[in-house]
């Protein structure tokens, strides 16, 4: 929907010596990171004669070769350069015939044989995560953690026989951070600063300016390869060299130690300084004193008395888990009963006994259910229950999660001693004083039912557009987040109280969280206005409205989401039945724009939410306040916890991970059209994830002379500046009859000479500022390229001279279909007017549907075959007749062509977090 308008004018400015200095090369390497390099260097001007990299795995390519085959370069994929020490020569020959001038290596896991490095006459680079001459070797990224390195960096330094050891090109480097892991470190800078220092690299060979610094021995050293098998960590030295070891290897390949006699890999460690919570003592191989099971985690101690949390930890069997729940998992969640328990829980076996009449002997593994217990006989067993052990808080979800007697009796014991009990939602609020009341706005990640920091500890600042200032620091997250995000939504999916829910009940807690929302709807809006610029009165009314909307529409389709039976045609008639489920898809990521931070939120989790699925949501990294106060209201409504988990940050790291997780099965996006693609690219090379995308729009209007004027003036209007212009569906482009066409755009500029710019706290304010300093700078350029094509600006077209990012309302005409802003959007207050002649319809229809983009349109006319038959034949997923703007809960919406597909609200929404199931019973 964001036109970058930066990006034309670099088109227009582009300097005389672009395709000077430019070099024929061989791309030899491979992932996503060698992928970048590649895209780059061709943008650079630069020929790449070759791509060389490894073979399809499981037929999948790598993403290097897929980029390159996409461009129709020559892609090589051979499984090895040598064989015992020597070149093949039939590769040598393909690689020479390329006619390389320089090989450039970004990310190479191969042997390359000398006589190619050295063939091209520019020779060959590499890139290298490390400081070199430190931490020359594979794993040096896991080593300038290990060794507790104060800077950590990269080389990008010219190939030799050596190990590394070649001369130094260029070397880039950054402070490492307490709580880097090798995922942040690689994320934050060895990643995207890497891309750019291979590119200068070349640059600066082809210009002839490349140095050659010799590697210094001084300092120089080299460690192995990190494998699972040397990555046991030595838990007899201090605090902070277990805690550097331990995310030296984070993610890959792990960290691990032995407890309770089986390996046990360590997640997500952090150096603890104060005074350490309560927990329960854990026995571990080779630590002097024993570990301490947390609320926060696992406590380890070093040798010198201090201490460090892990978080998370992992068994053999693949399944992680937060290392708080280390005695509530597997076999080691079993509690050990006291004589009064165990009396107990064989007068609850009694009751097993009395329920479940047909089963001979009530054994520890009696599953309730399998044995023929029904829906009745769970009220009866908890009600029996109750009266027995009178005070204990037991529910009917309490036996759908527990349905063997032996976990039953460790629930109820659990229970009984409190332990379940669940915490209190502890939040870091932002408090302000604004718009005569009090607003509190949680500001960190919210991951399995808590509000917490990130993991890496970072925060951003959050800007109020009505002045600049900033509203509050809120949490950043990271890659690691987003896993454990992720994890927490997959667990609550596939063993939380969600799935097994009866979907009427699911419907209640999302009817209950939509009269929390109903009952904070004022702050809500406050918080809105401050953190998105919307005016007050409509953030009211619409950004909030209509969210409690969604959400209660949706909530009453959670009980009527079924299949149907189908009369199929089979030999024996009669014989068979085929029937379809409709099922949850799992966890599904969804991501929001900026223009309607909660409404959108909405839009997608109220229908995802009543599908019965879980989900993680990243809200817009300008607009994150009422995503935050909506998990803080989800919490209260009683949605357990797992279900929901909100991520502020940015798109590149968090909305990448998201698109590339392998347990998200679906993604629900709306944003701009370039993002969209990206997107759909990635989840399709992660696991073919289900995607569903609203994107860009230039929504065309054609205004007809027998229109009612009145009313096409005020929604024309309203098409354009609703929301600021910040809207996916505002008219990108008028088409006004020849007839009317002055008389129209007079009686426009009249109106907004009326409209009042300001506080969108203002109950009077019209327009308020727009979302963020840069998209208003883009707007502004936007204009320029207007008047620079010839348009004619007629009123507007500047920033208001005041402080904040306010936009004047803006009208152009005599727009010409080659024109820039007839094809572009400017989701902002700009009305771009043309002409058509007078009963042209036919013509006006060609001119509206020439564009890629297809989400919504409008026509205004008294004649209604007229409207019909332009309805009829407008490319756009709504069409608006004789009125604009007019979305309902019920109504699908969704774009046609590069607008996206796939719809939000509506039954249609359901579709989109559902998948069909058909089953087929012969009897």
């Amino acid at each position: 929907m964001l036109w970058t308008a930066s990006q034309v004018l670099r088109k227009f400015s582009t300097s005389s010596n672009y395709y000077q200095n430019k070099l024929k090369l061989a791309i030899i390497g491979q992932s996503v990171f060698g992928q970048e390099v590649y895209s780059n260097l061709r943008k650079q001007g630069h020929k790449v004669v070759g791509v060389f990299t490894v073979p399809d795995k499981d037929g999948k390519a790598d993403p290097l070769a897929v980029a390159a085959e996409k461009d129709g370069t020559p892609v090589f994929k051979f499984p090895r350069w040598r064989v015992k020490g020597k070149p093949i020569q039939e590769v040598v020959d393909a690689y020479k015939a390329v006619g390389a001038e320089l090989n450039v290596l970004p990310f190479c896991s191969q042997f390359i044989p000398m006589n190619v490095i050295d063939n091209p006459r520019h020779g060959s680079i590499i890139y290298h995560p490390s400081l070199l001459p430190l931490h020359r070797g594979a794993s040096a990224i896991n080593w300038t953690l290990i060794h507790g390195d104060k800077k950590a960096g990269f080389t990008v330094f010219w190939a030799d026989d050596g190990l590394d050891t070649g001369p130094i090109l260029l070397q880039r480097e950054c402070a490492v951070e307490p709580t880097d892991t090798v995922d942040t470190l690689y994320n934050r800078f060895l990643f995207p600063e890497g891309i750019k220092a291979m590119v200068e690299s070349v640059k600066l060979i082809a210009d002839g300016k490349a140095p050659r610094v010799p590697q210094t021995e001084e300092g120089a050293s080299y460690e192995g390869i990190q494998k699972k098998s040397n990555a046991k960590v030595n838990l007899a030295q201090p605090a902070q060299d277990i805690h550097n070891w331990i995310r030296g290897h984070d993610k890959v390949p792990g960290a691990w130690t032995v407890i309770d006699g089986q390996a046990v890999t360590l997640y997500g460690s952090s150096m603890l300084g104060g005074s350490l919570p309560a927990g329960q003592p854990l026995e571990i191989a080779g630590a002097p004193q024993p570990g301490l099971v947390t609320k926060n985690g696992l406590v380890l101690y070093g040798t010198d008395g201090k201490a460090l949390l892990v978080k998370n930890l992992q068994f053999d069997d693949g399944k992680m888990i937060p290392a708080s729940k280390y005695f509530f998992s597997g076999e080691s969640s079993s509690v050990e009963l006291t004589a009064d328990e165990e009396k107990m829980a064989e007068e609850i076996r009694d009751i097993w006994k009395g329920i479940l009449s047909n089963v001979p002997a009530v054994e520890d593994t009696t599953d309730f259910f399998k044995s023929g217990a029904a829906s009745m006989d769970v009220v009866r067993l908890v009600e029996e229950v109750k009266q027995k052990c009178a005070g204990v808080q037991l529910q009917n979800e309490d036996v759908y999660m527990a349905t063997t007697f032996q976990d039953f009796i460790q629930m109820f014991v659990r229970k009984l001693r409190g332990e379940d009990q669940e915490e209190e939602l502890v939040i870091d609020y932002a408090t302000k004083e604004v718009n005569n009341m009090t607003v509190k706005m949680p500001t960190q990640c919210f991951i399995n039912g808590k509000f917490e920091d990130a993991e890496n500890g970072k925060s951003y600042n959050t800007i109020n557009p009505t002045d600049g200032s900033v509203i509050c620091k809120v949490s950043y997250a990271s890659v690691g987040d987003v896993d454990r995000a992720v994890a927490a939504a997959k667990e609550a999916y596939d063993n939380g109280p969600w799935g097994k829910m009866n979907p009427r009940d699911r419907g209640s807690l999302l009817y209950k969280l939509a009269d929390l929302m109903e009952e904070h709807q004022e702050e809500l809006a406050t918080i809105e206005s401050i953190d998105s610029g919307a005016v007050y009165t409509l953030a009211l009314k619409t950004h909030v409205g209509m969210s409690i909307q969604t959400f209660r529409y949706f909530a009453g389709w959670c009980d009527k989401i079924h299949g149907k039976t189908i009369p199929i045609n089979q030999a024996r008639p009669n014989r068979n039945l085929t029937f379809t489920k409709r099922e949850p898809l799992g966890v599904c990521a969804i991501i929001i724009p900026w223009n309607y931070p909660l409404m959108m939120l909405a839009w997608k989790s109220a229908a995802c939410l009543a599908a019965g699925n879980t989900l993680v949501l990243k809200p817009a990294q300008v607009t994150p306040l009422t995503a935050l106060k909506f998990a803080e209201l989800s919490a209260k409504a009683g949605i357990p916890k797992g279900v929901i988990n909100i991520l502020p940050g940015s798109g590149g790291m968090v909305g990448q991970r998201l698109c590339d997780h392998p347990d998200i099965r679906k993604l629900g996006f709306t944003g701009s059209t370039p993002i969209g693609k990206q997107i759909m690219k990635s989840c399709a090379l992660s696991n073919l994830k289900k995607v569903s995308l609203e994107l860009g729009g230039k929504s065309p209007l054609i205004i007809f002379s027998d229109c009612d004027m009145d009313k096409a003036v005020r929604m024309g209007m309203s098409s354009v500046y609703f929301n600021k212009g910040e809207n996916c569906i505002a008219a990108g482009r008028l088409f006004v009859e020849e007839s009317i066409h002055d008389e129209f755009i007079s009686r426009v500029v009249e109106e907004l000479k009326k409209m009042k710019i300001g506080d969108p706290l203002d109950r009077s304010t019209d327009h308020g500022p727009q979302n963020h300093k840069a998209h208003m700078d883009k707007l502004l350029e936007y204009c320029e390229v207007g008047l620079k094509e010839g348009a004619t600006l007629v009123y507007g077209g500047k920033q208001v001279d005041r402080p904040g990012f306010f936009m004047e309302p803006t009208v152009f005409t005599h727009v010409e279909d080659h024109m820039f802003i007839a094809k572009e959007e400017s989701f902002g207050p700009v009305m771009v007017v043309s002409k058509f002649k007078d009963g042209d319809v036919d013509g006006v229809l060609q001119r509206a549907n020439a564009t890629e983009y297809g989400l919504a349109s409008g026509v205004f006319t008294r004649d209604i075959n007229k409207a019909m038959y332009v309805s009829e034949r407008l490319e756009a997923g709504t069409v608006f007749i004789n009125t604009y703007n007019k979305t309902d809960v019920a109504s699908p919406f969704g774009g046609f062509k590069q607008s996206g597909f796939g719809k939000d609200l509506g039954e249609d929404a359901l579709l989109e977090y559902l998948k069909t199931k058909a089953v087929t019973v012969e009897y």
